[in-house]
């Protein structure tokens, strides 16, 4: 396991050893270190210094926390002759057109004239560079790999307060302002399914690529769901998205999950048909949101704060 011990990482080496594996973690040890006493622990800097992984050998090795393809191609070159799989991480932010239902096989991003050895602040080379990294992968281990395409992962411990919005506003009760219209579908997948199933094609080494999220839910019933667990008297305010692109709300984080702009819809349609063939299964709602609501924490980069909402409430109310 390249890191394993923060939010995917850790949901993965648990199921890893629910299942009776052997797992090594190598990770810097720098985040929650003392997680998982019974796992082997390798300290060095997948950047710099790879020296732990040397004169060893694995039957797979799962890595979430790629984000440059150089770095990748390091790490994937390293353990070609020693590791009979590899898992690679990437995401759906990989497809170039995502107005549509992304698909496998669709086309992938270009990194153009973008930088290939940093991720940009604004995440506008994310996708191309997870592209890319899928690319040093297959060439490292050509036929003995996966790489799996999460789309919003969700549950406990998630450091990213999007999804863990949602389950602490309506919890809180009162008006909550909720995007336009309630029947439209968001995706998500929880944490613990997706490391589930990835452990799965570790142990079949299943080859190719997989989308992987959730089949979808409407925004009203995966607020009503909130509400039903967490006992909450919340009434949510329904609000036009060209309103809330009018007030200045940010999409995705903003109000978070939300997408107005129909060249990211398709983020919330993506075509999740292989790996249900592959065996990914999901958990219901209702114990991803409790999950949520115990063992993961809103942050203020993520969501609309009280004031801000109630002002947002008090404009869609004099419109």
């Amino acid at each position: 396991m390249l890191g394993g011990t923060k939010f995917l990482g850790r949901a993965t080496v648990e199921a890893a050893l629910a299942r009776g594996h052997e797992v090594t973690l190598f990770n810097r040890g720098r985040t929650n270190p003392d997680l998982f006493p019974e796992a082997e622990k390798l300290h060095g800097d997948r950047e710099h210094d790879l020296s732990a992984l040397e004169g060893r050998e694995w039957d797979a090795v799962v890595d979430p926390s790629g984000y440059v393809p150089s770095i990748v191609r390091s790490s994937a070159e390293q353990l070609a002759g020693s590791t009979g799989f590899y898992l690679f991480v990437s995401s759906v932010s990989v497809y170039s057109d995502r107005s549509k239902s992304p698909a496998e096989g669709d086309a992938l991003k270009q990194l153009g004239d973008m930088p290939a050895d940093r991720l940009l602040e604004d995440y506008s080379n994310y996708g191309a560079l997870k592209a890319l990294s899928e690319e040093a992968v297959a060439a490292a281990f050509p036929g003995t790999h996966a790489n799996v395409r999460p789309g919003l992962i969700v549950g406990p411990y998630d450091p990213t307060g999007r999804f863990t919005y949602w389950p602490h506003r309506v919890a809180r009760g009162g008006d909550v302002a909720a995007p336009a219209p309630p029947d439209e579908r968001v995706q998500f997948v929880d944490v613990r399914d997706l490391a589930d199933w990835m452990v799965g094609l570790c142990e079949r080494r299943e080859n190719g690529s997989f989308n992987a999220v959730g089949e979808g839910v409407s925004w009203a019933d995966l607020l009503e769901a909130c509400r039903e667990v967490s006992h909450s008297d919340a009434r949510f305010v329904w609000i036009d998205g060209r309103f809330l692109l009018d007030q200045d709300i940010e999409q995705w984080m903003g109000l978070p999950m939300w997408i107005e702009d129909d060249s990211d819809k398709g983020l919330h349609r993506v075509d999740v048909s292989r790996a249900l063939q592959a065996g990914l299964t999901f958990r219901q709602l209702e114990q991803t949101i409790e999950a949520t609501l115990e063992l993961a924490e809103p942050t203020d980069a993520a969501g609309l704060s009280p004031e801000r909402e109630a002002q947002l409430l008090e404009a869609w109310e004099r419109r």
